[in-house]
């Protein structure tokens, strides 16, 4: 098979709990000019993304893996990190997805799915496969008050604008916990780019019922870091076939609702 990455190089052309996805109804945002794909290593202070209308083979080859694991389905999640790995995703790519879900469906179904990753990485070594290992973060993640500042920084650019709103105030610690962990050491790790951060993320959105406003939000989100309407589509159209319709229809119906609210 051929290796993702260069698959995805040809084509064309990436908040924690249901708490962190509050920003979505509380968060008052400056717009800002929209951002366009960095490459997965290259540092995201620099944004520079470029649109298309289909998902890169990678990124659609995430979606069923993002959505089955933020669902708890594990033989199905199984299944599919094999077909994935058969394409040539590696391990560092499904590894960084599946330890970004704590922040979305909590650390429970992230420790399932990355022990479901690790037995099936181990079950292909015995078949004799040696699938790509992946590359790690280019650079080392800050700490401390470093940490919250370029955290600041990530969470601004991703949501087009600074964030502010009365649930901050209230309970302070939930903002310093969405700047430190989540847009600091999560979205700090490049070696996953931020189109394909947020592909896993409405992904995992996608099979929760009830977090349909920051499904809806992420769908904006989507949107300010370069993610065009059809691929966004196409996010719904791989979830309707490899997930449930469900889950797909949700994703559909978040997207023409984040499409007209930009209107």
């Amino acid at each position: 098979m051929s290796n993702m990455k260069h698959v995805e190089r040809r084509g064309a052309g990436v908040l924690t709990g249901a708490l962190a996805l509050t920003l979505s109804l509380v968060c008052t945002v400056t717009q800002a000019s929209s951002m366009k794909e960095a490459h997965p290593r290259e540092s995201t202070d620099m944004i520079a993304f470029s649109t298309s209308e289909t998902l890169s083979v990678r990124q659609q080859s995430l979606v069923p893996i993002a959505a089955l694991a933020a669902s708890g389905d594990l033989t199905r999640l199984n299944a599919a990190l094999n077909q994935a790995l058969d394409l040539g995703l590696t391990v560092s790519d499904a590894k960084e997805v599946l330890i970004q879900l704590y922040a979305y469906a909590g650390f429970p179904r992230s420790l399932n799915a990355l022990n479901e990753l690790m037995k099936v990485v181990e079950e292909r070594k015995r078949q004799g496969i040696n699938d790509a290992p992946g590359s790690s973060p280019s650079r080392a993640t800050p700490k401390g008050e470093e940490l919250l500042v370029a955290g600041t920084a990530n969470q601004t650019k991703l949501l087009g604008g600074q964030v502010a709103g009365p649930i901050f105030e209230f309970a302070p610690t939930i903002d310093e916990y969405l700047k430190t962990h989540l847009f600091g050491d999560i979205f700090e790790r490049d070696n996953l780019d931020w189109q394909t951060r947020e592909v896993a993320t409405v992904s995992m959105l996608s099979v929760l019922p009830g977090a349909e406003p920051q499904l809806r939000a992420h769908m904006r989100i989507s949107m300010n870091v370069g993610l065009s309407e059809g691929q966004l589509r196409q996010v719904s159209e791989v979830l309707t076939q490899r997930v449930d319709a469900d889950s797909g229809g949700r994703a559909m119906e978040a997207l023409l609702q984040a499409l007209s609210a930009e209107k």
